[in-house]
């Protein structure tokens, strides 16, 4: 028997997380590798693929687009695509709106029937993040888009220019993958100037050179160009990478009860952002190819931490931001924190911890300022958008109290039982019926 979803989680504060524990498949990451999988021409068959609903939707909307997926019973998480044999009618997708990532279907879309409808993407609300650029792209390879009130068309060029140049204005990973799946779909050479550098986008750089297509990559610079002789008959099978959000979050919450654990299945080179600042604020952290450790025993230092979203190679993950503003509740020292990337996020995360008790110092509508160690008290909260979810769970473990976390479905589009994973580190974490 199914049962539905539970609402919501009441949090309370206990002993010291501690013990192991291994993350899922990125969804950050799982999004544009499905996207690519669906674009090229030949089978795919994709392990570690996360349960998380934006995923799973995703998924769906592939399946609605005439594209046949199966699941193999012997590979857990594991999800086989196969190419199209026929040119399908052009799919009409009203839940694509659901969530951002769908997006990252028109090339796929465009390659398989010449056009892609489909209303303007949902996700979470936390600022502007339009499309403008995308449909640059889409402009640079004679495309023509049309937009309304409802959503937006794009129509595939029928005869596009055998090389495209596309300069971005900023390191969009969004438009960075539009501009590489739409060169897989028409089969032409691409120059992007200023690309994303984020492990997101290098993965499917990676997918693409293992289905032959060759990706030269400098900080400024991508050039892709399709395979000599391409090899549409043989299955390429790929992995989605660990969740280095998901993973970044648990070692926020073991160090915010002073505690100590394993969190595997992540890169390690994909959180250096958060172990240095774990490190800064006195937490030791280790890492190792395909863990973070823990280790516990450090101490409060007071240093000052600042902690600035960025689109930057070397800078911190916008993701990243809200579990480590919520660590820094607890720990001493006044701490500076930054969201431009995101503009709406402070807008959803602050006011939930001002419910607890927090205190902070807008100094503009992305910036805030806060002194810790604060003492915080358990309330009724609501999980607005993923990352305020992960925080405010991080939050209610030192919260005096009992803190019940609503909107558990926000927090589902991204990780698949977030509580299950701090639960299984001893955290006190019981459904609560709202």
């Amino acid at each position: 028997m199914t049962h539905a979803p539970v609402p919501a989680v009441t949090v309370r504060p206990g002993r010291p997380l501690s013990g192991a524990v291994r993350v899922d498949g990125s969804k950050n990451a799982a999004l544009p590798l499905l996207a690519a999988a669906a674009t090229i021409r030949r089978p795919v068959r994709m392990d570690n693929v996360p349960d998380s609903a934006d995923v799973q939707l995703l998924l769906t909307l592939l399946q609605h687009s005439g594209r046949q997926l199966a699941r193999p019973t012997a590979v857990p998480r594991s999800v086989a695509l196969l190419p199209l044999d026929s040119r399908p009618a052009v799919p009409e997708l009203p839940d694509a709106g659901r969530i951002r990532a769908s997006y990252y279907l028109v090339p796929a879309l465009l390659a398989a029937c010449g056009q892609a409808r489909l209303p303007w993407p949902g996700g979470c609300r936390i600022g502007d993040r339009g499309m403008d650029e995308h449909f640059k792209v889409y402009a640079a390879f004679d495309d023509k888009v049309e937009t309304d009130r409802a959503g937006y068309r794009v129509t595939a060029s029928p005869s596009g220019p055998a090389q495209v140049a596309v300069d971005l204005p900023f390191r969009s990973r969004g438009a960075s993958v539009a501009a590489v799946l739409r060169a897989v779909a028409g089969g032409q050479r691409l120059r992007l100037g200023n690309p994303n550098l984020s492990p997101e986008f290098t993965g499917v750089l990676d997918f693409l050179r293992q289905a032959g297509w060759q990706a030269d990559l400098t900080r400024d610079v991508l050039r892709v160009e399709p395979p000599v002789a391409p090899d549409e008959a043989a299955t390429l099978d790929w992995s989605v990478p660990g969740d280095k959000i998901e993973a970044g979050t648990l070692a926020c919450a073991i160090a915010a009860t002073g505690g100590s654990g394993r969190v595997e299945g992540v890169r390690a080179l994909d959180v250096r952002s958060v172990t240095e600042a774990l490190n800064r604020l006195g937490i030791p952290v280790l890492t190792e190819p395909d863990a973070l450790v823990l280790p516990g025993g450090g101490a409060p230092t007071g240093t000052p931490l600042t902690a600035v979203a960025s689109l930057d190679p070397d800078g911190l993950d916008a993701d990243f931001e809200p579990a480590l503003l919520a660590l820094a509740l607890g720990l001493p020292g006044t701490h500076l924190f930054a969201d431009a990337v995101n503009p709406g996020r402070h807008g959803n995360l602050l006011p939930q911890l001002r419910l607890l008790g927090a205190e902070f110092e807008e100094i503009s509508a992305t910036r805030c300022r806060l002194t810790g160690p604060q003492r915080l008290t358990g309330t009724v909260v609501e999980a607005t958008d993923i990352r305020t979810g992960s925080a405010l769970l991080i939050a209610g473990l030192t919260a005096r109290g009992a803190t019940t976390v609503t909107g558990l479905d926000q927090l589902r589009r991204g990780h698949a039982d977030l509580p299950a994973k701090l639960r299984a580190l001893g955290a006190d974490v019981t459904e609560a019926a709202r």
